[in-house]
């Protein structure tokens, strides 16, 4: 038993030095891996701070070049303005540059002067072998066929912000220097942002019957055994005057929006209100429509009547809200008034009474014998324009894109005063004012918003001005001070310097914009020097070699040798053959001037001469 007892206890024993042993293994171990977690914890730790250090380092790095950066982009900034500034020495590819990186420019909308708003009429008569009148071509209507690069360097927070640019350009036929500089009509409207205000609006159409004649021919040739159909019309002008009326009428309405208001009346040689003015909304759109497109013509021409019925509709909007709607009153017609008050100064009176109450006036000419000669005087009037429709596809094309601004004059009683030791202004070419030319001013009665091209060039956006030294030139420095009111009254001042370089001898031109208004002010000076040549065979008409492409001007007694006072008969068209030569030159001139243009549209100036100089 005492053997048995021994061996228990040695066998307890040696189970408790197993424990103890295992014991302080395990407790070595657990040292051993505390220590090395240890050194892994610090060692991480260690890295962590290298890793933020080094991220402050990054990030220190990259504040100091956004910082420099920063101050590079202030100094950049600062030259272009120092650039920028109006001393107006040629810099072409400076602007070049600077427009292709100043992309947002481009969104604004430009402006365009009122008057004429194409010259359709003028070579739809030559096309159809019709002698024109000088006013089927002006300035404005010829202008605004055209995208031009105003000049325009900077942005401006007014309204209107004229920008201006300056040439020299030899005469294609006398070879003399003359100097030249555009105003260009820049706005700081951005076309995302333009947006008409509510229209008042009565439409007035002629149903005289003159509009029940052919588009393409002359109403009072059927009273003539001296004139005969010139021309076979096509399709187009198959139509009447009275269809194409009817359907730009309809066309118009489909401008409307719901909460525009409008009327509409008829005259011949008496008027007749069709529809009151009332909201669009309120009104059976398609019942109105049908109702034009039935309307037949006959009867004389009373534009008086019309006009007076359609100024009385606006009698009770009187005191309407000038800043929510525009009130305008568009007269759809040929033009030639054989009742009532027929003289210009008389209905020039009426437009001009009611632009000074707000109410402005559009016409719209229908047929190749729309009397433009009239229309062109009487609408030399604060907030008033013109268009003449060829074909009712045309026509819808350009109101979908145009109605909007057609309706909102933005600026009014824009004069530029010229204070020069140098130059004083010679001709003014694309303003609606014929009051220029006096005391070195230069007057428009309105500015319209217009369409700007992706190349930033604003349709219509530039008015030339003619130039001449003085004797004893000095520095070549004049200043420039433009007045304007907006459409609420207020009135605003802009002052710049401009400054010829006085060691120019050679031509110059700042930019292709200033070029291209050159080359079509002579273009139309040299149609319009051949209409009254061949009207009047007077020499004083006839382009030479001596004093170049004339400046056109013609009295009232020259007037009358072209053509009676509204009832318009046509002439056959016929170009003499000295003539035809300086219109060979003018073609030629274009053609070189447009290698550098490089403008399509002027290929329109190419054919019209090439019709002339071929005529037999």
């Amino acid at each position: 038993m005492e053997y048995n007892t021994n061996n228990s206890n040695d066998s307890t024993n040696n189970s408790n030095n197993f424990k103890n042993i295992q014991t302080s293994s395990n407790s070595i171990a657990y040292q051993k891996l505390s220590t090395e977690n240890y050194i892994f914890t610090k060692k991480l730790k260690t890295e962590k701070c290298v890793m933020k250090k080094k991220l402050l380092i990054i990030s220190i790095i990259i504040i100091y070049i956004i910082f420099i950066l920063f101050i590079v982009s202030l100094l950049y900034y600062s030259s272009i303005k120092t650039k920028m500034k109006t001393n107006f020495v040629p810099k072409q590819n400076f602007v070049k540059d600077y427009i292709a990186n100043n992309a947002i420019s481009y969104s604004f909308i430009g402006l365009s002067t009122g008057g004429a708003k194409d010259t359709n009429n003028f070579r739809e008569n030559i096309k159809n072998g019709y002698f024109p009148i000088s006013t089927d071509i002006t300035y404005n209507g010829l202008f605004y066929d055209y995208y031009f690069d105003t000049g325009r360097k900077a942005e401006s927070e007014y309204l209107f912000s004229p920008s201006y640019s300056l040439a020299i350009s030899k005469d294609p036929i006398s070879y003399i220097k003359e100097f030249y500089m555009t105003v260009g009509l820049n706005s700081n409207i951005k076309e995302s942002d333009f947006q008409r205000k509510k229209l008042n609006l009565v439409v007035v159409l002629d149903i005289s019957g003159s509009m029940n004649e052919i588009f393409s021919l002359y109403y009072y040739d059927r009273f003539s055994n001296d004139i005969k159909n010139i021309s076979k019309p096509d399709d187009d002008d198959k139509k009447t005057k009275m269809e194409i009326a009817n359907e730009s009428v309809n066309i118009l309405i489909d401008q409307l929006k719901a909460d525009d208001r409008f009327g509409i009346v008829l005259f011949n040689h008496t008027a007749n209100i069709m529809k009151q003015i009332e909201l669009v909304s309120e009104t059976d759109i398609n019942s109105i429509k049908q109702r034009i497109s039935e309307i037949r013509a006959f009867g004389g021409t009373n534009l008086e009547a019309g006009y007076s019925d359609a100024t009385n509709l606006f009698e009770k909007y009187k005191n309407f809200n000038n800043s929510e709607y525009e009130n305008r009153i568009i007269i759809v017609t040929d033009a030639m008034p054989n009742y009532g008050t027929t003289s210009t100064k008389g209905l020039l009176s009426y437009v001009k009474d009611n632009s000074d109450k707000g109410i402005y006036t559009t016409f719209i000419g229908v047929g190749v014998d729309f009397n433009t000669k009239l229309i062109e005087e009487i609408s030399d009037v604060k907030g008033a324009n013109y268009y003449s429709v060829h074909n009712s596809k045309e026509f819808k094309e350009r109101m979908g894109e145009q109605f909007e601004y057609m309706v909102t004059p933005l600026v009014f009683d824009l004069n530029l005063n010229l204070k020069s030791n140098d130059y004083n202004i010679e001709m003014v070419y694309g303003s609606d004012s014929s009051n220029n030319n006096k005391e070195n001013i230069m007057k428009v009665n309105t500015l319209f918003p217009t369409k700007t091209s992706e190349k930033g060039e604003v349709k219509g956006g530039v008015i030339l001005v003619k130039l001449t030294e003085k004797t004893g030139k000095q520095n070549g420095e004049a200043q420039l001070e433009v007045s304007y009111k907006d459409r609420n009254g207020k009135e605003y001042k802009n002052i710049q310097t401009i400054n010829f370089d006085k060691n120019k001898n050679e031509e110059f031109y700042e930019n292709l914009g200033i070029r291209k208004a050159i080359v079509l002010t002579r273009y139309a000076n040299a149609l319009k020097n051949w209409i009254l040549y061949e009207r009047t065979e007077d020499k004083k008409f006839m382009i030479g070699s001596k004093k170049g492409i004339i400046d056109f001007f013609y009295t009232e007694e020259e007037v009358k040798n072209m053509l009676g006072e509204h009832e318009r008969m046509s002439v056959k068209l016929k170009v003499s053959e000295e003539y035809k030569e300086i219109l060979r030159t003018m073609k030629e001139y274009i053609i070189k001037e447009n290698k550098e243009i490089k403008d399509n549209v002027l290929n329109k100036e190419i054919e019209i001469l090439d019709l002339l100089i071929t005529k037999k």
